[in-house]
């Protein structure tokens, strides 16, 4: 089944305190790695950058790499992924944060045998929705469009009014031990302790 990959990097950082796509993370930036990492599950990886950003990402050596930028800078995550479904080329795509570098290209491909025929496929981990690593189909589209008309940023929302799968993150422990691809470098700490998990794990 093909399925396309879309890396969100449009936010604003406040956390981090300076721009996470761009962070170095072994030999990539971190953006760089999430792109490389989803393009070995996928056919096609879209970036959804805002407005100017300059992502700095190695496309000469991505060639299945395209970058489309959000209409509407501060929208939100909801809003870059319909930036993205409109971009892609196939039915589905698997959304992920630029901020996951640790993500398993065996934890997408599980999700895509999950998904089956539902508009979105999303783990759940600890009682917490993964909706930036999750599969999203491009029908949710028209809907997620009316929730950002009416002012509404939670991708929550979107899941609750589609037709959408949750799958127990204890499911994925045979693809994804300690259940690294959810883990996000949004703090300084954050990112720091995700490069200790890269150099202790040699097989990254």
């Amino acid at each position: 089944m093909t399925i396309s990959g879309i890396v969100l990097c449009g936010g604003g950082s406040t956390r981090m305190g300076r721009d996470k796509a761009l962070l170095q993370f072994g030999e990539d930036t971190m953006l760089a790695r999430v792109v490389r990492l989803v393009g070995h599950a996928a056919d096609e990886v879209v970036v959804v950058a805002r407005e100017g950003q300059d992502i700095a990402a190695p496309a000469k050596e991505m060639p299945y790499l395209r970058v489309v930028r959000d209409p509407v800078e501060g929208m939100g995550p909801l809003a870059g992924i319909v930036t993205g479904l409109k971009a892609i080329g196939n039915d589905r795509a698997f959304v992920i944060a630029c901020d996951m570098p640790l993500v398993r290209p065996a934890l997408i491909r599980r999700l895509v045998e999950l998904a089956g025929d539902h508009d979105v496929c999303v783990p759940v981990s600890d009682g917490y929705v993964m909706t930036m690593c999750a599969i999203y189909r491009a029908s949710v589209i028209d809907e997620a469009e009316r929730l950002v008309g009416s002012g509404q940023r939670s991708v929550r929302r979107l899941i609750d009014r589609v037709n959408a799968k949750r799958v127990d993150a204890a499911e994925l422990r045979d693809v994804d031990p300690e259940l690294e691809s959810f883990f996000s470098c949004d703090t300084p700490e954050r990112y720091q302790q995700a490069l200790v998990r890269l150099k202790t794990d040699a097989t990254r």
